[in-house]
């Protein structure tokens, strides 16, 4: 099928150099004719045509969560490939946990029988960054629906990314982004933060991050000024992608091109998109 076929909310691309082939994976809506829990992925060797979709995470009746199962990502660590997704049940509260597979294709499987992010806190979108000293962090929101105006957050991660490893550390709050503006309503005080992922650009550390904006859901970025993962953390004034589309990432083809990816439009009928970054010079690995 054809990527424009591709009914999908937060596209993940993951381009798995050994076998040449690039992965997909998204949230995938019952509405949209998937099965209402569970993740699923679609493969092409030329990012045109794509095979799928085919199942990657199918709870079993062990698993805790039964709803929300949103934006999953594949990252490669410690030659394992780990998900972090996010899940909810009702009594508990959302949050981000990891699986793990063999190969891209799955299955996955639960890392540990519960989220990794505070067990109290509403959280989503949470992804992987490796520093230069080899250290796994997780970035994840603090959702508006807890706190109105929705934090970014970082936690150190132990080095089979089995548990924090440190106390939790506030990057940002969504308000503080000059093009970010309020849920609902002007005066609502909710400001949503959706989808991190962090990059290297010019050597710079970078955020992209989704939010709303004037014209509707939309994407920005952010700059670390320290050049860590803990910030300072400051925000481009204008959006990268400023209507209805967002929670995007960015990944190199195996030709060397680079292509930012994110869902648009916002809703309904949301679709993978692909944008070329071939002027840009990237450097999108996780360390």
């Amino acid at each position: 099928m054809k990527l424009g076929e591709i009914t999908i909310r937060d596209p993940f691309i993951f381009p798995d150099a050994a076998g040449r082939c690039y992965y997909l994976y998204g949230t995938t809506l019952k509405e949209r004719g998937y099965a209402e829990t569970g993740f699923y992925g679609f493969k092409s060797r030329d990012l045109k045509e794509w095979d799928g979709p085919f199942p990657v995470f199918i709870p079993d009746g062990s698993f805790w969560a039964d709803s929300d199962f949103w934006a999953p990502e594949v990252h490669f660590y410690h030659g394992k490939y780990y998900m972090f997704a996010t899940f909810r049940k009702d009594g508990f509260c959302r949050g981000t946990q990891i699986l793990f597979s063999e190969t891209p294709d799955g299955m996955f499987v639960p890392l540990t029988e519960k989220p990794v992010t505070p067990p109290d806190w509403e959280c989503l979108d949470g992804t992987l960054f490796v520093d230069d000293n080899g250290i796994p962090y997780m970035i994840f929101c603090h959702e508006w629906l807890q706190v109105s105006d929705g934090e970014m957050c970082v936690m150190p991660l132990s080095a089979d990314l089995r548990e924090a490893a440190g106390e939790v550390q506030l990057l940002f709050r969504a308000s503080e982004a000059p093009w970010s503006r309020e849920l609902f309503s002007p005066g609502s005080g909710k400001y949503v933060t959706d989808g991190p992922f962090v990059f290297r650009e010019d050597g710079k550390l970078k955020m992209l991050w989704s939010s709303m904006g004037e014209k509707g859901y939309a994407m920005g970025c952010a700059v670390s000024d320290s050049g860590t993962i803990t910030g300072t953390w400051r925000h481009e004034g204008t959006p990268v992608f400023a209507e209805n589309g967002g929670h995007g990432m960015i990944f190199t083809s195996f030709d060397g091109k680079k292509y930012l990816t994110l869902h648009q439009p916002n809703i309904p009928d949301e679709h993978p998109v692909f944008i070329s970054l071939a002027d840009k010079k990237h450097d999108t690995s996780n360390r």
